[in-house]
């Protein structure tokens, strides 16, 4: 073995998981030519191996010295022209069989230590297995495709992180492809927060605000009741003690119980509560409120204030102006008088600071796709919640992406969170269903995640929900994809599931630490490459690959709408004055739509 071309030298130290190697000063080229192949001895990132006996240990060179790590200064003169390496063990081949992460057997002083060839790293990565995709391909071979376990790669959740520019979003374009293309049965949900994937995805089912063909509706009555008090009205849980919040909650689980019968079938109005997604009229509550604010009465004492003694205004056909509520038209009263006469000004003021705020949420047009969902708005309407999964997640698209790029920043937050509870909710209480739950899993993709799943946002419906999937989802058939450029802002009980790690390019020190202490794989020789990864060169380490690696994504076309713009060719550009410009910018700004 040691007359082998490649034969590096001898291990003497070893650890518990990294060993050092003497370099032996018999090897007749730094780069050997293997098999027509040229090999550079001492790379950081490349595999060694140690053969012991029918077993054959590898390891990955963390580092390259012309000294050892221990070493008394008498015997200096005695190594210097030597070369050391230290390596990080990683796995281990027993006989002809498979290639298993972790170490049974260890090497000890003096056991030899050779070069990985080509045909090795074959050995290791072997050919495309049933239930995995192709990531890319190896670093050092570009002949060498890498594979990924592709339930352990969704069910025990993943993340793609890396710096702007680092190729994160062709990453996503690559696994998402290979999952869509190679599983029929498959299922993504790709939640996009700028709108940039839709290009790269023209076979998809894309849902965006607005949209003539496609138009995303999430109804507000899927909100639990401290979601919706407080989008609606800024109502916080620690409310409850006041009795306009305990007023609001009962005012919506009555509308809620009067809709029990409903087009996804009967609901036992018993097991209805504030919290349950029943459609109902929000434009029933504002008017509800506006009513007894501003009633009068025939009698003065709150509790006689009825609506028995209450004094509406009569229009010239002697009807009563009861309003409209649909139209936002509050009904009218008699003015009440100043003395002790009749009509009394209402008592009944317990919904003063809310009233105001909800007409003003209801009014505002950026909130439509809420409010004014279609089909989906109230009772009265055509379609229910099983439509909006069908929609979602039952068509013959096994990718949907859902554009949030026209979502107001002040609600992305409780959106995301919405759509993550309903899809959790559907795949829970379907677990057992043929078509759905855990006889068909879902994953669900979340771009930008730093923005609405930050550790120091302790009120984020969004991060509880997204949590929520990564603690359990397993069970019932979710799993979970981050993408982010800042992973130190990422929740930790997200990063502490989070199964295999995907990392491109990362320059910032923090960032590069919350990787090097979230990897599953204590493979810190590889983290440490993380500053000089090329574009579109990951490191990839955990569940769901057979040995952690250096990978080279492909270059997807079409790619994202994320590329940056073209800055010389634009600014070689000649660009003249026009009163004109901007127009359509600032009507944009006003109405907040692209």
């Amino acid at each position: 073995m040691i007359n082998d071309i490649t034969y590096l030298g001898k291990i003497i130290r070893v650890d518990s998981n990294t060993v050092e190697v003497e370099i032996s000063a018999d090897i007749p080229s730094a780069t050997p030519i293997i098999n027509g192949r040229l090999y550079k001895i001492g790379q950081i990132g490349t595999f060694v191996k140690m053969p012991i006996g029918n077993i054959t240990i590898y390891g990955i060179t963390s580092s390259v010295s012309n000294a050892p790590c221990k070493f008394d200064e008498n015997e200096i003169k005695e190594i210097i022209g030597s070369r050391f390496l230290t390596v990080q063990l990683v796995g281990e081949k027993i006989g002809n069989g498979n290639f298993e992460k972790g170490i049974g057997t260890y090497p000890t002083i003096n056991d030899e230590v050779h070069l990985v060839t080509e045909k090795d790293l074959f050995d290791i990565y072997g050919d495309k297995e049933l239930g995995t995709i192709e990531i890319g391909k190896h670093s050092s071979s570009d002949n060498l495709s890498v594979y990924v376990d592709i339930h352990k790669l969704i069910l025990r959740h993943c993340a793609i992180v890396g710096s702007t520019g680092s190729g994160k979003s062709n990453t996503i374009v690559s696994i998402l492809k290979a999952i869509i293309a190679d599983y029929k049965g498959s299922r993504v949900i790709l939640v996009d927060p700028h709108g940039e994937y839709a290009s790269a995805f023209p076979a998809a089912k894309t849902f965006k605000i607005n949209d003539e063909k496609n138009p995303l509706y999430i109804p507000f009555w899927l909100m639990n009741f401290d979601e919706l008090a407080y989008f609606l009205v800024g109502a916080e849980p620690s409310d409850d003690s006041r009795i306009e919040h305990r007023m609001l909650r009962e005012l919506i689980t009555n509308y809620k119980k009067e809709n029990f019968d409903l087009k996804s079938g009967k609901v036992n109005k018993n097991f209805i509560t504030a919290d349950s997604p029943i459609p109902f009229n929000i434009r029933k509550v504002w008017y509800e409120m506006n009513w007894w604010l501003n009633a009068t009465f025939s009698k003065s004492n709150k509790d006689s204030q009825t609506k028995e003694t209450v004094k509406l205004l009569i229009d010239g056909d002697d009807k009563p102006k009861k309003g409209n509520y649909d139209l936002l038209k509050p009904a009218e009263f008699e003015p009440y008088s100043m003395g002790s006469q009749e009509p009394h000004k209402s008592k009944h003021t317990e919904y003063y600071s809310y009233e105001k705020k909800l007409l003003t949420r209801i009014k505002d047009s950026r909130f439509d796709f809420l409010f004014n969902p279609g089909e989906y708005k109230d009772e009265k309407s055509k379609k229910d919640l099983h439509n909006l999964l069908n929609e979602w997640i039952a068509g013959d698209e096994r990718l949907t992406i859902l554009d949030l790029s026209g979502v107001p920043f002040e609600v992305l937050d409780i959106t995301i969170g919405l759509i993550t509870r309903f899809v959790y909710d559907s795949m829970f209480w379907g677990r057992n269903e043929i078509y759905t739950g855990k006889n068909r899993p879902l994953l669900l993709a979340y771009e930008e995640a730093h923005t609405y799943l930050n550790k120091n946002d302790n009120n984020s419906y969004s991060k509880s929900a997204v949590e929520k999937i990564f603690k359990e989802g397993r069970k019932f058939g979710l799993g979970a994809l981050i993408i982010s450029q800042r992973p130190s802002e990422i929740s930790d009980t997200i990063l502490a599931q989070v199964g295999t790690l995907i990392a491109l390019r990362l320059t910032n020190s923090s960032d590069q630490g919350i990787v090097k202490s979230s990897a599953p794989d204590n493979l810190n020789s590889l983290i440490d490459l993380l500053p000089s990864l090329r574009i579109g060169e990951a490191v990839v380490v955990g569940e769901s690959i057979k040995i952690p690696s250096r990978v080279r994504v492909q270059l997807n076309n079409p790619r994202p709408t994320s590329e940056d713009p073209k800055l010389v060719e634009c600014w070689n550009n000649e660009f003249k004055s026009d009163d004109e410009n901007y127009k359509t910018v600032v009507k944009k700004i006003r109405e907040q739509k692209i």
